[in-house]
């Protein structure tokens, strides 16, 4: 009988319509990943922030027809990986669940799933390619306490120069390039979703496994490019890792640059991509008087992509614990998973 492999893909879900914006909200802030307090202050502060961001929450769904499309988008990123996996290890029966941590399919639902299937094997495989305690973490997490069926676990923490990750994202950018009717200057702006400077500053290796990705594949590029790293969705207070995307895009602006954004840290279109930089950013571009503006899209069911996670999948099967799919060293970071099963 061949064995049988359950690949578990770690997202962020997103409300499938106007009615989840206020709950999904809800889970979200209640995550003490997110909101470092205890229960008894986080859960009705979460209450608190998520009846207040309703309604705008809900104008910016609404520009995407009322919900995230995050759900099918992972789905179909699924599919294509099954079937990546499928072709490569004919001997294995593999079968790819959704797992999202904070809309549905919810961590204990696809856990569920997970157990009934019965799996000889068990891979985590988050779709985040770099590692942060609020993402892949939490979701790692959640899991540990929610799945009770067999099947040995091994988990990839992280994958931030993945050859065919790196390779994806260069073959987009240019191709986004070749459509632009615009012979000035360009400058390439990473855009990647930010954390609070006090997440870093103990220990979340996420802004450096940016900073690698950027690199590779501003490398991997046939061209030269002039580039920088920001970041974006910044909320609340806090002070946060920079420099920010709109900050950015007005020096750019300044400068008489065209700007080819790619979000560097989302693999799926949702909110962030659909919303923030198409609408708000781009918005934010012209006003200021930008040339030309520019989005790469992130990666989807591209194939060199989903040939890398499925190589990494299968790799992982011959380790056990944590480990990272592209053998990025992490060294120096707590918060690293790594690092912290190594202690």
């Amino acid at each position: 009988m061949s064995r049988k492999v359950a690949v578990v893909l770690f997202n962020l879900g997103g409300p499938d319509g106007p009615d989840a914006v206020r709950p999904f909200l809800f889970n979200l802030f209640n995550d003490p990943a997110i909101i470092g307090l205890p229960g008894f202050l986080r859960t009705p502060l979460a209450a608190l922030i998520s009846s207040r961001r309703e309604e705008s929450a809900k104008a910016n769904y609404a520009l995407m027809g009322g919900g995230s499309p995050l759900r099918p988008e992972t789905e179909k990123q699924a599919a294509a990986l099954e079937a990546a996996m499928a072709a490569r290890a004919p001997d294995a029966q593999v079968r790819c669940f959704v797992a999202m941590r904070y809309w549905t399919p919810l961590t204990d639902e696809t856990a569920r799933d997970v157990a009934a299937f019965e799996p000889d094997e068990i891979i985590l495989l988050p779709l985040y390619p770099q590692f942060s305690t609020t993402t892949t973490g939490s979701s790692a997490q959640a899991w540990a306490k929610t799945y009770k069926g067999p099947g040995q676990v091994r988990t990839v923490c992280c994958y931030p120069t993945a050859g065919g990750l790196v390779q994806a994202h260069a073959r987009l950018i240019e191709k986004t390039w070749a459509t632009a009717n615009h012979q000035g200057p360009v400058r390439l702006l990473f855009s990647a979703h930010g954390l609070p400077e006090k997440v870093v500053r103990g220990g979340d290796p996420y802004q450096s496994q940016i900073e690698a990705t950027c690199a590779a594949v501003a490398a991997a590029l046939s061209d030269r490019w002039d580039w920088r790293i920001c970041y974006q969705s910044r909320v609340g207070p806090m002070k946060w890792i920079g420099p920010s995307t709109d900050d950015e895009i007005r020096a750019a602006s300044a400068e008489g640059l065209a700007l080819v954004v790619v979000p560097i840290a989302f693999v799926s279109e949702h909110v962030e991509t659909l919303v923030e930089l198409d609408h708000e950013y781009g918005e934010l571009a012209r006003s200021a008087g930008c040339p030309a503006y520019l989005r790469a899209p992130a990666l989807g069911v591209e194939e060199r992509f989903i040939d890398s996670l499925a190589d990494m999948a299968l790799a992982s099967l011959a380790r056990d614990g944590v480990m990272s799919g592209d053998g990025y060293a992490c060294a120096g970071w707590s918060k690293c998973p790594r690092t912290r099963s190594a202690a």
